[in-house]
C-alpha cells in the first residue's frame, strides 16, 4: 500500500528553544492504517501532529529540517488551508477549537467552508453528532457543555469535514470510561473504511489494543515502531517512556512470564491464571478488606453534609435531583460519573461556587448559603480541572500568596504559608519563576499550592490528572495522598479509574443527577454491571480480580493475594 503520510529526517525546534521538539523522525503511515503515538510529556507527540497539516512550518515559528509528505505532496509547498480538508486535526487543547454559538453550527462550520451542499451538510451534522453521542444538543451553546461533551464536539467538528487523514491529539483525556471506548469505536468504524488513515496520540493503553501499530516517542526520537500488541507486551519499554503498561500484562510480567506469553486483557489473564493452576488466597484477601474497614473507623466527624440537594440551571436543566451525601474528616472520596452526570455541579456546592435550588449543604458545620466565599474558602479549597483557568499572577510566589493576601495576613505569615505550600508540592525555591513557563504538571502543582496556602480543611480536585503523562499522574496523586495522610480531607472528581482504585478510599457514583452507588472503592468497583449503567468501568486488574471472585484494586494487591500450586 502506498504511504499516505511519509516523513523523512523531520527535525523541529521552536523559536527561542534550545532543545529540538523532534529530532530525525522517519515514519511512514499507509492509507487506511490505524497508528497510535505514545510517549511522555514533551516527547514531541503534539509537534508531530501539527507537522501533518502544514501548521509546521507555515504557522508556528521555528526551524524545520527534513520533509513531510501528505498524499505525496510536501507540506512545505502548500498552505495550511489546503491541507485542512485532507488532514483533520483535533488539538489536545480542544476548547480552543470551539467558537460557534451552538453545537450544530460548530459541526457545520468545516463543511460550510469547503462549499458542501446544504442537504449533505445537514446529513453530516446529524451523522457525526450521533457518532459522538451528542444527539439532542444541536441548539446548546458550546460553553454550557461539560468538558467531555466539548471534547466530543471538537471531534465531531473535524469528522464532519470527512478528511482522508484524521489526527487526534489525546482525544480521550476528559471522557468517562465508556466515552473513551466510544471514541475508539469511532476509530474502529473509520478503520473499516480503507480510505481513512487514523493517527491518534493516546496515553491510555487499555484503549489501544485494536491499533495496527504503536509508535513510542522519547525526547523527539522514535524509540519503538512495532505492531500494537507487541509494544503493549513490552512492559519495561512503556514504563521507561512514562506510559502506563496494561495492568494484567504487568501482573504476569511481575510473575516472570516470558514477554511473548503475556496476556493483554482480563479475559486472556483469567484463562492464563487458571491454566497455570494458580488461586487467590481467601485469607490474604480478607486482610485487604479488613484494612479498608479499619481505615473507615479512623475518620472524624462529618465535614461536608448534603441533604436533598437539587440544582436547576437558568436554562431549566436539572443537574442534581435530591442528592444526599456525607463526607467525614480524613476521607479521600472519589466522585465518579459519566460526562454531564452532575459531578462537578455537586462539588461546586461544597465551597459556594453554586447555591442549591432546593436542599441544604453544610461545610464545617455551617450552611454554605450562610457563609461568605472567603469563609468557605478557609474550609473548602477548590483546584480547577485546567490550572490555566486558575493561574493569573506573574510569579509562582504571587500566585500562591494571593489567598493569604486577600485575607490581610502579615507579610511574614504570608511568606511562611507560601514556603509551606510550595514545599508540600515539591516546588520549593521556585517562587520567582513565571508559572506560565512551567510544564502542565508543574502548573497543576502551583494551582494546588495556591489553595493549600489558605490551609483549608477540605481539598477538592477536579480531574487532577488530565493532560499529564503516567509519571506525572503518579507524582500528582502521590502528592494528594501525602496531603490526605497529613490530615486533609480530599474530594477528587475524576474519570481515571486506576487513580480511584489505587488512591481513593471511598467512591460516590453520580448518574443523571442522583447518587447511584456509594461505598468503599472496593465495594463500588465490585458492582461492574451498575458501573456500566453509569457509563463507567473499573480498571483491567479490577475486572480480572472480579472474574476470579475477589475484589482487588491494584497489580500489587493481586500479586499479594496470588498463591501458586
Amino acid at each position: 500500500m502506498k504511504p499516505e503520510v511519509s516523513i523523512e529526517g523531520l527535525g523541529y525546534r521552536y523559536r527561542g528553544q534550545q532543545k529540538s521538539a523532534l529530532d530525525g523522525v522517519d515514519l511512514e503511515v499507509a492509507e487506511g492504517e490505524f497508528v497510535v503515538v505514545m510517549g511522555p510529556s514533551g516527547s514531541g507527540k503534539s509537534t508531530l501532529c501539527v507537522s501533518l497539516n502544514g501548521l509546521i512550518p507555515h504557522f508556528f515559528r521555528g526551524k524545520m529540517e527534513g520533509e513531510v509528505r501528505v498524499g505525496g505532496r510536501s507540506t512545505r509547498e502548500g498552505k495550511v488551508g489546503e491541507f485542512a480538508q485532507e488532514v483533520g486535526l483535533v488539538f489536545q487543547d480542544f476548547e480552543a477549537q470551539l467558537f460557534s454559538t451552538n453545537v450544530a453550527l460548530e459541526v457545520a462550520f468545516g463543511p460550510e467552508n469547503f462549499a458542501v451542499g446544504r442537504d449533505e451538510m445537514v446529513r453530516r451534522v446529524e451523522s457525526v453528532l450521533g457518532q459522538v453521542r451528542l444527539e439532542g444538543f444541536e441548539d446548546r451553546t458550546p460553553a454550557t457543555l461539560s468538558g467531555g461533551q466539548k471534547q466530543r464536539l471538537a471531534i465531531a467538528s473535524v469528522l464532519a469535514i470527512e478528511p482522508r487523514i484524521l489526527c487526534l491529539d489525546e482525544p480521550t483525556t476528559d471522557l468517562d470510561p465508556i466515552g473513551k471506548v466510544g471514541i475508539f469505536e469511532i476509530a474502529e468504524d473509520l478503520k473499516d473504511r480503507d480510505d481513512v488513515t487514523l493517527i491518534v496520540v493516546e496515553h491510555e493503553t487499555e484503549e489501544t489494543l485494536d491499533a495496527d501499530r504503536i509508535i513510542v516517542l522519547r525526547e523527539g526520537k522514535i524509540v519503538a515502531d512495532r505492531p500494537a500488541r507487541e509494544v503493549l507486551r513490552d512492559v519495561e519499554l512503556l514504563q521507561e517512556s512514562s506510559v502506563m503498561p496494561l495492568q494484567v500484562t504487568r501482573y504476569f510480567h511481575e510473575k516472570g512470564l516470558w514477554q511473548g506469553q503475556l496476556p493483554l486483557t482480563p479475559e486472556e489473564g483469567v484463562a492464563e491464571f487458571k491454566r497455570r493452576g494458580w488461586r487467590v488466597s481467601p485469607e490474604r484477601h480478607r486482610e485487604l478488606v479488613e484494612a479498608d474497614g479499619k481505615r473507615e473507623e479512623g475518620y472524624g466527624e462529618p465535614v461536608i453534609e448534603v441533604e436533598g440537594l437539587t440544582h436547576r440551571y437558568p436554562n431549566g436543566v436539572v443537574a442534581l435531583d435530591g442528592v444526599d451525601l456525607t463526607v467525614r474528616r480524613g476521607e479521600f472520596l472519589a466522585v465518579l460519573g459519566q460526562n454531564g452526570s452532575g459531578k462537578t455541579t455537586l462539588v461546586k456546592h461544597f465551597n459556594g461556587l453554586l447555591k442549591p435550588t432546593e436542599g441544604t449543604v453544610w461545610a464545617g458545620g455551617e450552611k454554605t448559603v450562610e457563609q461568605g466565599l472567603r469563609q468557605l474558602g478557609q474550609t473548602v479549597g477548590y483546584v480547577f480541572q485546567n490550572p490555566d483557568h486558575q493561574i493569573f499572577s506573574d510569579t509562582v510566589f504571587d500566585e500562591v500568596a494571593f489567598g493569604p493576601k486577600i485575607r490581610e495576613m502579615k507579610e511574614d505569615e504570608i511568606k511562611e504559608r507560601v514556603d509551606e505550600a510550595l514545599a508540600a508540592v515539591s516546588l520549593e525555591g521556585r517562587g520567582d519563576e513565571d508559572p506560565f513557563g512551567l510544564t502542565k504538571g508543574e502548573r497543576q502543582r502551583v494551582a494546588v499550592a495556591s489553595v493549600l496556602a489558605v490551609r483549608p480543611e477540605v481539598l477538592i480536585l477536579d480531574e487532577p490528572t488530565t493532560g499529564l503523562d503516567y509519571a506525572e499522574q503518579r507524582s500528582m496523586m502521590d502528592l494528594v495522598r501525602s496531603l490526605n495522610e497529613a490530615g486533609s480531607t480530599i474530594i477528587a472528581v475524576t474519570h481515571t479509574m486506576w487513580v480511584v482504585a489505587e488512591y481513593a478510599h471511598r467512591a460516590a457514583v453520580v448518574r443523571e443527577g442522583r447518587i447511584a452507588l456509594q461505598g468503599t472503592v472496593r465495594e463500588v468497583f465490585a458492582e461492574e454491571d451498575e458501573l456500566r449503567d453509569a457509563s463507567l468501568r473499573p480498571p483491567h486488574i479490577v475486572s480480572f480480580g472480579n472474574a476470579l471472585g475477589y475484589s482487588v484494586l491494584s497489580v500489587e494487591e493481586m500479586l499479594k493475594v496470588t498463591e501458586e500450586e
